[in-house]
């Protein structure tokens, strides 16, 4: 990487109040690597400390005068660039010292962590986000921007992406557990979510009664041991997918799939970036892939993956983050009254692996009206249902879900697996999203802290009126 050293450039520091040694040494530092790791990595880390120090003096975010502002632009920037020109050569590195050389599978919360201590100033310190944690989504630096850049270069390089789209596949450690647990119940309760059994399907329900079923940090890890435990379930064929009723007054004791992602808590800042990966790579890479086993490839052509077929269920509406789970399905129920929409355009971010799956649902113009421009796809439409497989009314969709179900599963599921698989090898192999993961994770990290997404929120959803 090359750097320019002008007057003007040094001055912006200066003018911030910065110690004139500190931006002297922090200048001084040559962020080009050399090919020799060990040596490379102390001498960037060096550089990322010394920014660090510096970004730690200035004050909060919204207190910052244009200058500090602007000094603060100029070291992210700097850093920023050094970090991709360390990744650019040592990425795959940097992955295999932390996996043993692929011999541990880390899932993406774990492997940011330990990045952040394997190579010291890569990826924000375990301190940094706690500090962040406590702010507003708008008076963040965002640090996490760099986990972005660095799970988009392990992502971007093969062998290092499908080695994490395995660990992110793999049953939560937690669901061995609770496999034997509803095995003796048949029913279980998570934070976010129910699991029960109904016939010959495992039935999980998402749970978040007061936002409207809508998912959040407090629903992830619960609501993907739930979907672990159903399909690893034993004593049934298939599993169903609903929301839960809600507690909103507006549609208090009326059942909804899900309102996306929680607003609310993304405006207040306690979404965190991890938050989009771990979702889209694990639970819902799961209810469209299965769930993999450690020994063995969960690509489709290894076949080695433990899947059943999965039911949706729409009660209400499925907004944004709901929509795109019924893209992983494979048979969705809809009420008549109910609709779809992913308002990407109103919040501010990527939609998922929406950009990937719903043009194969409704082609390409109708999935970018629906991204890009916010449209509408009532259910009970031409368009609905070319993602819905079946209408029925509010008032009868308890009994249409008991005939699906048993339709799926009188004559058994035995070549279900298989068919989901030669399904996925022609329209979505797992190294196909693993390519648009790399991209995901480094445009989501931007989007995550964009001015533009507070505007969104603040414009759309009132979000600074609403209580977290």
């Amino acid at each position: 990487m090359t750097v320019i050293e002008t007057a003007a450039n040094t001055d912006v520091l200066a003018r911030a109040g910065l110690p004139g040694e500190t931006i002297a040494a922090w200048r001084a530092c040559e962020a080009i690597t050399s090919g020799d790791y060990r040596r490379d990595s102390e001498n960037f880390s060096r550089q990322w400390r010394l920014g660090a120090e510096m970004l730690a003096r200035l004050p909060p975010t919204p207190e910052r005068s244009s200058a500090q502002a602007a000094a603060a632009a100029e070291i992210t920037q700097r850093d920023r660039a050094a970090r991709q020109e360390f990744l650019s050569a040592y990425g795959e590195t940097v992955y295999r010292r932390l996996t043993d050389n692929f011999a541990k599978f880390k899932r993406v919360e774990h492997l940011v962590r330990d990045a952040a201590a394997a190579v010291p100033g890569l990826v924000p310190t375990e301190a940094q986000l706690a500090r962040e944690n406590t702010l507003l989504q708008r008076d963040k630096q965002g640090f996490e921007i760099d986990q972005g850049h660095f799970l988009s270069h392990v992502l971007g390089h093969e062998r290092c992406g499908m080695h994490l789209c395995h660990a992110m596949l793999l049953p939560r450690p937690e669901a061995f557990e609770q496999v034997r647990r509803f095995a003796e119940r048949g029913k279980l309760e998570f934070q976010g979510a129910t699991l029960a059994r109904q016939g010959k399907a495992a039935l999980v329900t998402m749970r978040n009664p007061r936002f409207l079923n809508a998912e959040d940090e407090s629903t992830v890890d619960g609501l993907e041991t739930a979907i672990d435990v159903a399909t690893l379930d034993a004593a049934t064929d298939i599993a169903v997918l609903r929301g839960d009723t809600v507690e909103h007054t507006k549609y208090r004791g009326r059942r909804l799939f899900s309102a996306g992602i929680n607003l609310t808590h993304l405006y207040h800042g306690k979404i965190s970036y991890v938050w989009y990966i771990k979702r889209n790579m694990g639970l819902v890479n799961k209810l469209f892939r299965g769930v993999a086993r450690p020994d063995a490839n969960p690509d489709e052509l290894a076949g080695g993956t433990i899947e059943k077929p999965w039911i949706g269920v729409i009660d209400g509406f499925a907004i944004g983050g709901g929509c795109q789970l019924l893209l992983a399905l494979d048979y969705v129920l809809a009420a008549s009254d109910a609709y779809m929409t992913l308002p990407a355009r109103k919040e501010g971010i990527i939609p998922g692996a929406a950009n990937l799956r719903l043009p194969r649902f409704t082609g390409d113009r109708i999935a970018r009206q629906a991204i890009l421009y916010g449209r509408r796809l009532d259910c009970d439409t031409p368009e609905g249902r070319l993602i819905c497989d079946e209408i029925a009314a509010p008032a009868s969709l308890d009994a249409a879900l008991d005939t699906v179900i048993d339709g799926f599963t009188s004559s058994g599921v035995v070549s279900a697996a298989g068919n989901r698989r030669a399904l996925r090898v022609s329209e979505e192999p797992l190294d196909l999203f693993r390519r648009y993961m790399a991209v995901y994770a480094r445009e989501q990290a931007y989007c995550h802290f964009s001015p533009a997404l507070i505007a969104n929120l603040e414009r759309h959803w009132n979000a600074q009126n609403r209580a977290p």
